[in-house]
């Protein structure tokens, strides 16, 4: 265990700068998309409604919508409130970006508007929403690399685009979809078994890629890195500031895939084990991450490490892989290990520290513990 570290994780606070609130930022300043008057549903919360509201009109307005966003490729691009009304002006301007290249499984991209077609298309078998699903469902297919990763962008694999990517629990966002397909699950009835039985295969060879990227430090399993190269599945990097390392965000997501596999196999209990274990060894105790008022810094507030004993565990985002120490890097690309020496913009604009592993290891983990031993 790490005692009392000065550089660690995210408390309670989570600022309105976070990358996720970022992405709705951008919801409302896309382009095509007029300003909110009738829906009273927000993209972000559009798998969060009842199920007879995906049978409404509101619900059927906003699939229509999806259907306009969707490429050629079948995926969908990032960052949008589809949720909002357009008019016709807009639809014939996104008419001619479907062939943009631009379809990703980043910040929930592509799955969750296939979620989402799936519950209103049960809901009212509108067969332009069936054929939108499964237009989608089979880009995903062909998204999948044959090692069983996925990329963060298909079919531009630029730069880090073209890595195996966990950043934001994509992938995994992309396997819980097609394990629903897969078992049948309420919303995805009307998928035929061919169809079926591909996205099992998918996931098989998706949790086969998820073990073969678990790093392995000094003959020990660990966790894994936000990224993965697509060919030799070695930690990678992606943005500047992203650099090869393990993770201690996205690591929690894939755990959790791992636990809720019905029948896991050794090799499967052991890389939850062995993740766990080092959860337990890296998690950083005595201090909170927390926002202070400052009017001179860009966001007006300022991130900073203060000691409390009686504080919560907290990990960082990334570790060093050699070393296992908490790292923090700005835009110029350069390690620190700590968070007060990296620049303002990146210091109070990125989530350096993180508290998702406490519910899993006091709850999640020991039930599944207990449930292996029956």
């Amino acid at each position: 265990m790490i005692v009392g570290h000065p550089l660690t994780s995210f408390s309670s606070f989570k600022s309105n700068v976070s990358r996720r609130t970022l992405a709705t930022i951008m919801f409302l300043t896309a382009p095509f998309v007029l300003a909110q008057t009738g829906s009273q549903v927000r993209w972000k919360e559009i798998l969060k409604q009842p199920d007879t509201w995906y049978a409404s009109p509101d619900a059927t307005r906003i699939a229509d919508n999806v259907l306009v966003y969707q490429r050629e490729s079948g995926g969908w691009p990032k960052n949008i409130d589809m949720a909002q009304p357009l008019d016709e002006k807009a639809k014939a301007d996104l008419a001619q970006h479907q062939k943009d290249i631009d379809s990703t499984i980043d910040n929930g991209a592509t799955y969750i508007q296939l979620s989402f077609l799936a519950r209103t298309f049960t809901a009212r078998k509108l067969e332009r929403h069936r054929e939108a699903f499964l237009k989608g469902f089979d880009y995903l297919l062909k998204a999948q690399y044959s090692n069983g990763g996925w990329p963060q962008f298909y079919p531009d694999l630029r730069g880090y685009y073209k890595h195996i990517t966990y950043n934001d629990d994509a992938m995994i966002g992309v396997m819980t979809l097609l394990r629903d397909v897969a078992e049948k699950r309420s919303n995805f009835l009307f998928v035929d078994d061919e169809r079926r039985h591909k996205a099992s295969v998918a996931v098989q060879n998706g949790i086969e890629c998820i073990l073969k990227t678990q790093v392995v430090v000094g003959g020990k399993r660990t966790v894994w890195c936000a990224q993965h190269d697509e060919i030799t599945l070695a930690p990678a990097k992606a943005r500047t500031y992203e650099l090869p390392s393990l993770s201690g965000g996205e690591s929690v997501g894939i755990i959790r895939f791992l636990m809720s596999i019905e029948k896991p196999t050794p090799a499967v209990i052991d890389a939850i084990k062995s993740a766990v274990e080092w959860f337990q060894e890296s998690q950083l105790t005595g201090i909170k991450w927390v926002a202070t008022p400052d009017n001179s810094k860009l966001h007006g507030f300022d991130r900073i490490v203060i000691r409390d004993p009686s504080a919560g565990p907290l990990w960082a985002r990334f570790y060093e892989i050699e070393t296992n120490r908490p790292i923090f890097v700005g835009r110029d690309g350069v390690v620190k290990y700590n968070v007060a020496e990296i620049e303002d913009e990146r210091r109070n604009g990125y989530s350096w520290y993180v508290d998702s592993a406490v519910s899993l290891l006091k709850d999640d983990y020991p039930k599944w513990l207990k449930k292996q031993q029956h």
